[in-house]
């Protein structure tokens, strides 16, 4: 069987991407009809109808689409730096910074505009745990060894997960209950200007990774063959890993913490269409962000008109399916 051209691929995951979008506007507590939202989209119609679609869930499927994007792009980043096929976006310790910074800020109070102060915290965070990263790396013989940044993310994620434990201590019963739906992800609060704001982060991020695809690919094979091959190694990896780390860090302060896209969605795209980095970029941006979406939609019908956390919904969900793609493809 003839493998599909990376041309084919690409149109076929952005042909899904709309599809999941679409599904995802239509699907929630209220069904919508493909006609009630081309309705809505041109601003006529009922009136709920056009607020909902163009106020709530238009904002909300564009905001899970960019993060599942971010967030598989960055795992398939990481995985090729890395070269170890269990690491993902939080391999850096950037998911238990985020969620340090957003869990102060609701045992403390600090909440009286939630949609802002808590996704400012997580981003604030996560950029902090990169930092600590990055100088545990480079004061360990100077360079950016893959072996101390992976072990240097371990620990220090320990460590702030160790500190949300500490913090949820002195939280009462609202602010532990807050802090934990935040932890396993939610899009509850999503607006045109939090998708505007997180545009703006991931949209130079996942540009530059895609621009970084066949000094990644070369770097995968072995840092001596890439650097024989003209590759500048140091500067390569550090550009990846803030890239990589950057479009995490702005995906947790938006959404939370989002466990397994940065993980399965990078591997289900190798076991289907190989392991080239120019097309397991980009196909891992499309791929996610119409995984994520579809997820989104789940959780949000699966216990109306209560709510699913995001997390929960891609670990039930996606995991099985990549355990079963697993079973019927070799890795």
């Amino acid at each position: 069987m003839t493998r599909a051209s990376p041309a084919g691929v690409l149109l076929g995951l952005a042909v899904l991407t709309l599809l999941s979008l679409l599904a995802s506007v239509r699907m929630g507590a209220v069904p919508l009809g493909l006609g009630e939202i081309a309705d809505a989209m041109r601003g006529v119609g009922d009136p709920t109808t056009v607020v909902i679609v163009r106020n709530l869930r238009l904002p909300r499927s564009l905001e899970a689409a960019m993060v599942g994007g971010a967030l598989a792009a960055s795992g398939a980043t990481f995985q090729a730096l890395l070269r170890n096929p269990l690491a993902e976006p939080y391999i850096l310790g950037i998911s238990g910074g985020a969620s340090v910074g957003a869990v102060a800020v609701t045992v403390l109070g600090l909440t009286a505009l939630p949609h802002v102060t808590v996704p400012l915290a997580a981003f604030a965070g996560a950029l902090a745990a990169i930092g600590l990263v990055f100088l545990a790396a480079r004061g360990v013989g100077g360079g950016l060894d893959t072996r101390v940044l992976l072990l240097a993310g371990v620990v220090i994620g320990s460590f702030f997960s160790a500190c949300v434990m500490l913090l949820l201590t002195f939280a009462d019963l609202e602010e532990y209950r807050t802090a934990m739906f935040w932890i396993m992800g939610s899009f509850s609060g999503a607006s045109w200007e939090d998708a505007g704001r997180l545009a703006l982060y991931l949209v130079p991020a996942l540009a530059g990774l895609c621009a970084l695809a066949r000094p990644l690919e070369l770097l995968s094979v072995g840092e001596e063959t890439a650097a024989y091959l003209g590759v500048r190694v140091d500067r390569v990896k550090l550009a990846a890993y803030s890239l990589a780390s950057l479009a995490t860090a702005a995906s947790v302060g938006a959404s939370g913490v989002i466990g397994f896209v940065g993980l399965i969605v990078p591997h289900t795209v190798r076991l289907l269409w190989g392991g080239n980095l120019r097309l397991v970029l980009p196909a891992s941006i499309l791929a996610g962000a119409a995984f994520l979406a579809l997820m989104d939609a789940v959780a949000r019908v699966a216990v109306a008109p209560a709510e699913l956390p995001i997390g929960v919904v891609t670990a039930l969900l996606g995991v099985p399916f990549f355990v079963q793609l697993l079973r019927r493809k070799p890795a």
